[in-house]
């Protein structure tokens, strides 16, 4: 099979979609694989390096005009009008974006979208929101040091001690957890909340504390459960209690990190302005969600700016939308993996395209296929 992988020429976006380690797997089963040239040179990949693992170097024409086309962000207007009907498209295509998936099935394309694989054990390799997270997580803690004014470790020194910084996590998802770990490797005191009870397990194992609120309701014990491992919106009783605890703590809390999505919904508003004027000048807060929060405005704290950095009441608070980019080798190298397991669920040990519409993970990542939108 013929397979393109263009440059992504999205804003920001910096990851690509194969790696040498996946172009050399993909030539050992047979396939041709054309890469745009310059398209891996923000992951620290240059074409050369493509070229010694069997790939071709072409333009952004020749990697559009292959059987299969593997992406890493939904294909623009002009992506989108490059690509043959009939070609198979592979990428992190938005599930809940109806008028880009209708755009690929208006050209005729077959599309997978990633992000809508079952959360199952057999999934786990071709998860690409838990490789991506897991490196927003990591990323939003560097970013926090770098912008906190202060050490995160305890320091004893001849001229006095230092106290460690005290980090809230907000939402302790997969970004949440990888939080955790790193700003406890860099000796923080963290505290962690979630909707969810079964993490504090995961949470005390990681050395953080677990903020604790109650749920007094049959339907607060119901929702704070989840499904498929997301958050599921909590009761206004519960939530209310929540922002009681969670202002306590924010408002003793050095670093911020805020992590909290719901799929197809706008992110829930989790540190709220007053609780900002609260904080001590110079604390940090890293919204993950921005941009995300009520008609794309803020994220988990209104405060925030998509893709700004602000200061909001003495207050630093980041909103980088798209984290992974800002380590693309290894965001890079994770997402091409995830892609390649993809691949083996719907092309033959021959090469052939065999789209199994029995399998649950090829039947749930397919979106557009013979001009029709497959998934709402």
């Amino acid at each position: 099979m013929l397979i393109g992988v263009p440059a992504e020429t999205m804003a920001g976006e910096t990851r690509v979609a194969v790696t040498p380690e996946t172009v050399k797997k993909l030539a050992a089963s047979g396939h041709t694989v054309r890469v745009q040239s310059g398209a891996g040179i923000a992951a620290s990949v240059t074409d050369a390096a493509y070229q010694a693992a069997g790939a071709e170097i072409t333009d952004a024409t020749g990697a559009f005009g292959a059987d299969m086309v593997l992406k890493v962000r939904t294909p623009t207007d002009a992506e989108t009008a490059l690509m043959k009907p009939g070609t198979v498209v592979i990428g992190m295509l938005n599930p809940f974006d109806a008028a880009g998936l209708q755009r690929l099935a208006t050209a005729g394309l077959t599309a997978f979208a990633l992000e809508a694989a079952p959360r199952t054990t057999r999934a786990q390799s071709m998860d690409v929101l838990s490789s991506q997270a897991n490196i927003a997580g990591y990323k939003a803690v560097m970013i926090a040091a770098d912008k906190y004014q202060r050490f995160f470790p305890m320091l004893m020194t001849a001229a006095g001690t230092v106290k460690a910084a005290r980090v809230v996590i907000l939402g302790v998802g997969v970004a949440g957890l990888q939080a955790i770990a790193t700003a406890k490797r860099l000796g923080a005191v963290i505290e962690a909340s979630d909707v969810r009870p079964s993490v504090k397990e995961q949470i005390e194992s990681l050395g953080g504390k677990f903020i604790e609120v109650s749920y007094d309701t049959d339907e607060e014990k119901e929702a704070a459960v989840g499904v498929g491992g997301y958050a599921r919106p909590m009761p206004a009783s519960w939530l209310a209690r929540q922002q009681v605890e969670v202002a306590k703590r924010v408002a003793l809390a050095d670093i911020v990190i805020s992590t909290a999505l719901i799929p197809g919904r706008a992110a829930p508003t989790l540190i709220t302005e007053d609780m900002v004027k609260a904080m001590k000048p110079g604390s940090v807060i890293v919204d993950i969600a921005a941009g995300k929060g009520p008609d794309g405005v803020g994220g988990n704290c209104p405060l925030s700016e998509a893709d700004k950095t602000v200061v909001k009441h003495g207050v630093t608070i980041v909103g980088e939308t798209n984290l992974p980019a800002l380590v693309a080798a290894d965001a890079s190298a994770l997402y091409a993996r995830n892609v390649l397991d993809f691949l083996k669920l719907i092309v033959t040990k021959e090469g052939a395209l065999k789209i199994d519409l029995e399998d649950d993970i090829v039947a749930a990542c397919r979106v557009a296929q013979d001009g029709q939108v497959t998934k709402q």
